[in-house]
This record gives structure tokens, sequence and C-alpha cells, in this order.
């Protein structure tokens, strides 16, 4: 195995991202009001995408001999080295201090590939969600399919079960497992196209363990939105998100076995997507209760910058240098 990599100068040559004004204006308000001091320094990491980090999650069904000594060559080292209440030893990521971006592997129809390129705090709610073997899994809104690549580093489910509504989507989740799970164990997974609102309703109480990573307004990108027009209809359809959310989330708990458990997260920072969404949730479900993730989030501490008030089953991962990891929003909650 060799890589020669020169990850600076990958970028040269490349026209530099735009930043959208009208959407760093709505933000500048908006998280200004619901994040106080700590936005300045988030704002100067989200808007500045040269000083972004890339983690690497091995892919335990491809492994490459030379691989992690390359990745310590180029100063990466293994994510997570605290004590976590939930670390599989075949869940092995690796990140750096420094930006850059490690070269991606294309897709080859027969061949899996040996990692997957993240932002690292989307391994957060994996960890949260704690999947053991022989559980029953869904994965309700999957694409891309990097999280449900990471459950299956983590264990191999009883019934796993990857759902994405979108079409295109769809696909691209399909080839992401095609890319990293061996086809005996693909053959296990049960894929499906259905609205994430009615599975609660078409399979009820069957799984053990629920994961739901929302559609929500994905900071990062919107950002850098090209076409400042369809910035303003997102912007105006951004209030619509938390409702949608509070939908998924309650199709969630009718698909949880009693003493189940499920994990919500999104990749922004808007509190109405967020904290609003799950408050709303535990105050109008009798059967639901918050699960503390406090010491996972202690054991990630050197890793991850959280924003500080939040409640015990909650996390916010704020990005700032040298940790430009997140936004990633997790909360863990168990039906009863």
């Amino acid at each position: 195995f060799f890589l020669s990599l020169k990850l600076e100068s990958k970028t040269k040559g490349r026209p530099q991202k735009q930043i959208c004004q009208v959407v760093l204006d709505h933000f500048e308000k908006q998280y200004t009001a619901e994040l106080g001091d700590a936005w300045s320094s988030v704002r100067d990491v989200l808007t500045s995408p040269w000083c972004w980090q890339h983690a690497l999650l091995l892919n335990r069904f491809s492994q490459s001999p030379g691989l992690e000594s390359s990745l310590a060559v180029q100063g990466y080292h293994p994510a997570f080295p605290g004590a976590l209440p939930y670390l599989p030893a075949a869940l092995r990521c690796y990140i750096r201090t420094t930006p850059g971006r490690f070269p991606a592997q294309k897709h080859q129809a027969g061949k899996l590939k040996e990692y997957y390129l993240l932002n690292a705090a989307s391994l957060l709610p994996v960890l949260a969600l704690e999947v053991k073997d022989g559980e029953d899994v869904l994965d309700l809104c999957a694409a891309p399919g990097g999280k449900s690549v990471a459950i299956l580093q983590c264990a191999w489910p009883g019934n796993f079960h990857c759902n994405e509504y979108d079409d295109l989507r769809s696909r691209w989740l399909e080839q992401t497992i095609e890319s990293f799970i061996p086809d005996p164990l693909i053959n296990l997974i049960m894929f499906s196209r259905l609205d994430g609102r009615h599975i609660g309703d078409l399979q009820p109480e069957f799984y053990d363990k629920v994961l739901v990573d929302a559609p929500c307004s994905n900071d990062r990108s919107w950002l850098f939105s090209a076409d400042p027009q369809q910035a303003v209809v997102r912007l105006m359809q951004r209030k619509e998100l938390s409702s949608l959310q509070f939908q998924l989330l309650s199709s969630a708990i009718k698909a949880l076995r009693p003493g189940g458990s499920l994990v919500y997260s999104t990749c922004t920072l808007s509190k109405a997507e967020n904290s609003d969404v799950i408050n709303l949730l535990l105050n109008s479900c009798s059967n639901v209760m918050p699960v503390d993730i406090s010491e996972m989030a202690r054991g990630v501490s050197q890793e991850f910058s959280f924003l500080s008030g939040t409640e015990q089953h909650e996390l916010l991962v704020l990005p700032e240098k040298g940790r430009a990891w997140g936004p990633m929003y997790v909360a863990k909650l168990r039906k009863v």
C-alpha cells in the first residue's frame, strides 16, 4: 500500500468556495442570539473551508496492511483514546489536528474501499446508539450511508433496516454500502424507500435501536450555496423542518420495542431543529425518557468542543480551529 499525499496542494487551482451572504446574515442573527460569544469562533471555522479537518473510518471488511502506518507518517492518530461507555475494538477512526483531506477512494464494483472520509463528529450518534450483535436496528434516514457503515464496523445486527425516502439519495446509500460491506452480509440488510414518518405504523415495536439522523439545515453546505435565490427559499423552508423532524421521531418511537433506545442527530446548530424538537417529544410522549450521554461526552472532550449548558441527554459539537468537527447535535432517548 503506497500513498503519496500532497494534501494542501490538492486545493490549488480549484475555484475557492464563495460564501453566500444571505445565509451568513441569517446565521449571524440567529446564532448570535442562540450561542452568544461562542458564535464568533464557530463562524470563523465554518466560513474557512481551508481549516476544515477530515477523519478516516477504517473498513474492518477490507484491511490494508500499510494503511495505518501511512496514516501515522501523515500525522494521524486514533480518535477516542479516552474511556468510553461503548467503543468496539473494530471501530477504528483516525484524525489529525492539521487541516487537509486524505484522497478519496472511488467506487469500484466488486472491490471494497479501505476507509470512509467523514467529519469525526458524525460518529458520535453511532457511539451513543451502542448497537450490539443480534439487535434489530433501523437507520431511518440513512443516506449517504456513513453512519450505517459505522454501525456495521461496531456490530452485526440481527436485522438491519436502512431506509431513505429520496430516490437519488437511496441509490447513493446502496452504492456506499456496496463499497464497504461484502456481499454475504449485504444480503442481510433490508433497503427501503419509505416515508420515514410511516415506518412506525408499518413496523410497530420491531426494533431494539433506531437512529434518526434527520434531514436538517446543513450549516456548512448552506453557507456556500451557489444560488442565492435557492438559499433564500431554503431559509424560508427552514421553519418547516422541525415539524418533519418531530414526525420522524414520533414514527421512530412507535417502531421501537419497549426498552429500546433512539438516537437523534442533526448537523445544524439550530436550537429549533435540535433541543426544541427533543423537548417537544419528551413533553408529548409519556413513554419516552431521556438517557444520560454525559459520560460519552466527557470521554471525547479532548477531540471535540461542546456547547456548555446542554442537558445530560444531549450534546452539541461546536467547530473550532484545531478541532473543526461538527456542527453535530446528538440526543438519546429510551422507550419505556
